[in-house]
């Protein structure tokens, strides 16, 4: 009987530990992230944005499916990075969705794709040594009750393998949800002027970049026209707004409507400049029999005001070997080829630092950009964007030549300038351009510094300029001609972000993830080499432990 009373007393214990260690177990739950790298543990701001989710959050991810196995690689890892986002917050909820299970025309569902704004990627892949185009939709869409947000899961550049691409993308998957998260889940509240009255870019050119940006802040335009007559009132209007953002002004600023800026950036708003000092479009190349255009030196008044700041737009032009191309036409009719020629003055610039707003973007596209020199002081200058080491400078005026250009072969020698400034980052506490001089107008409450505050100078306003296609906006950054993205898109969100950012979600960008792949050359090469190991290597070890074990028995059973 006692033995019967200890075994329940045992049984009990037993069961009693395992319901204790089951309830701890629930209250205490940890995910250990074990990579190098910590790819797998989200940052702090991710978390922020994830403790304002207080209803479903359903994600879905349209990367299922047959495509090549450094893709499948992007799979899992959008799978584990989601995983860590229901885990912190199980409102989070994710699905992964094939597009080509319907029965449907692959180019059907890919059209479908493209009209939503989701456009397919074609991949050309290197399998078993042979090259075959795969269909991939690298997008999901996050929905939050009546709203929804496109997410873009595929990061590549020119010249990337696939290997580059799933790296860079891995790399920007937690910023690319995170952000769509934010654009979700928290209100607008920044405000961003789109500056007017200075023969800036026409609402049409700017469209898609304002359309990108409209998800984050509230923007509205704004004219310095009133300027003359109340230059107060224009002030305290415009110090409502948290950024103003100048799209290539072609008209001089008067003194007063330099003060009135000049007093918004002492007062703490944050600018973004797309000017340059060359007048210089490349469609007056086509509306003359002589294809040829005149560049030549445009003053906006603005020298003084940036020189005080620590930065000097010049009147030349950048001339790049690494540059985009121009596509010309060439016979008529159904005999008509469009084709390829080399177009010096559309550098490609791209950047040597990691800054969150340049890093693992492609290269911006620009168009007769001038350079940018920085001058000493106090302001921190960071250098975000540059044309190549074979640069050359062209001083204006200038008659440039389609023809010349496209059939003249460039000297090597001549293109000897070096890397020249594009794009410049300022960043400190700035000192008024009018201190100690005559002010244009009796401005209430001078300021002669600021405190901390950020401005970037990009030397080309053409930069943030879509095309239009029979009266709609086009794609920002996309060449039709070449079919080619370039980043200028990107790079321009990214620095309204950066300049207006609170949450510190850019610096999720800078995350570094290395992930190893096999060698596909190698994989074909050896392919049955390894094979073979595989299969005779485990039989092999498998017949010597028979023996072994076979011999081991008949020794113990004959003793």
């Amino acid at each position: 009987m006692k033995k019967n009373n200890k075994k329940y007393i045992s049984l009990a214990v037993i069961l009693g530990v395992l319901i204790l260690l089951n309830l701890l177990a629930s209250s205490f739950y940890k995910r250990l992230d074990l990579t190098e790298n910590k790819r797998y543990t989200l940052s702090d701001t991710s978390k922020e944005i994830l403790i304002n989710v207080e209803e479903p959050l359903v994600v879905d991810v349209f990367l299922k499916g047959e495509f090549p196995s450094e893709f499948k690689r992007l799979q899992n890892e959008t799978r584990y990075l989601l995983e860590e986002y229901e885990a912190f917050n199980p409102n989070v909820k994710f699905n992964f969705i094939n597009p080509l299970e319907e029965n449907r025309e692959a180019q059907a569902i890919a059209t479908d794709f493209y009209k939503a704004g989701m456009t397919p990627e074609n991949l050309n892949v290197n399998e078993n040594g042979k090259v075959t185009e795969s269909l991939l939709f690298p997008w999901a869409v996050a929905n939050l009750q009546d709203r929804r947000v496109k997410i873009h899961l595929l990061k590549k550049k020119i010249g990337d393998r696939n290997e580059d691409i799933v790296n860079s993308s891995v790399q920007q998957l937690e910023y690319a949800f995170s952000d769509g998260f934010n654009k979700l889940i928290n209100e607008r509240s920044k405000k961003v002027a789109i500056m007017r009255g200075n023969g800036e870019l026409a609402d049409a050119h700017i469209a898609d970049f304002v359309k990108s940006i409209r998800d984050y802040y509230y923007i509205a335009p704004f004219t310095l026209d009133s300027v003359a007559n109340n230059p107060q009132k224009t002030l305290q209007q415009l110090k409502e707004y948290d950024l103003i953002i100048e799209a290539k002004p072609t008209e001089a600023y008067t003194e007063k409507e330099k003060l009135v800026l000049d007093q918004y950036i002492m007062s703490g708003g944050k600018s973004l400049w797309l000017l340059e000092n060359v007048s210089a479009e490349k469609d007056s190349l086509f509306t003359n029999n002589e294809n040829k255009l005149l560049a030549f030196y445009n003053d906006l008044n603005l020298t003084d005001l940036f020189f005080k700041y620590g930065a000097r737009v010049n009147p030349e032009i950048v001339n790049d070997v690494y540059s985009a191309p121009i596509v010309l036409a060439k016979g008529t009719g159904k005999e008509t080829q469009f084709n390829p020629y080399p177009w010096f003055y559309d550098p490609m610039a791209v950047s040597k630092n990691n800054h969150p707003i340049t890093h693992n973007i492609e290269a911006v596209k620009f168009n007769f950009a001038n350079p940018i020199d920085t001058l000493k002081n106090n302001i921190h200058k960071t250098i975000l964007l540059q044309s190549s080491k074979s640069s050359k400078l062209e001083g204006v005026p200038i008659q440039i030549n389609l023809q010349e250009v496209i059939q003249k072969k460039p000297d090597p020698a001549s293109y000897n300038a070096g890397p020249q400034n594009l794009a410049v980052l300022l960043e400190g506490k700035f000192t008024s351009v009018y201190k100690n001089r005559v002010l244009p107008f009796p401005a209430e409450n001078y300021k002669e510094n600021s405190s901390a505050n950020k401005m970037l100078i990009i030397s080309d306003g053409d930069v943030i300029k879509n095309t239009t296609k029979k009266g709609k906006p086009q794609a920002l950054g996309y060449d039709p001609m070449t079919a080619t993205t370039y980043g200028n898109k990107e790079f321009l969100v990214n620095a309204v972000n950066y300049l207006l950012d609170d949450k510190g979600l850019l610096k999720i960008r800078s995350k570094e993830v290395k992930l190893a792949f096999l060698n596909t050359n190698r994989i074909a090469a050896e392919r049955l080499q390894w094979q073979l190991i595989n299969i005779i290597v485990p039989l092999l070890f498998l017949g010597i432990f028979g023996l072994i074990f076979s011999f081991y028995r008949k020794r113990k059973y004959v003793n």
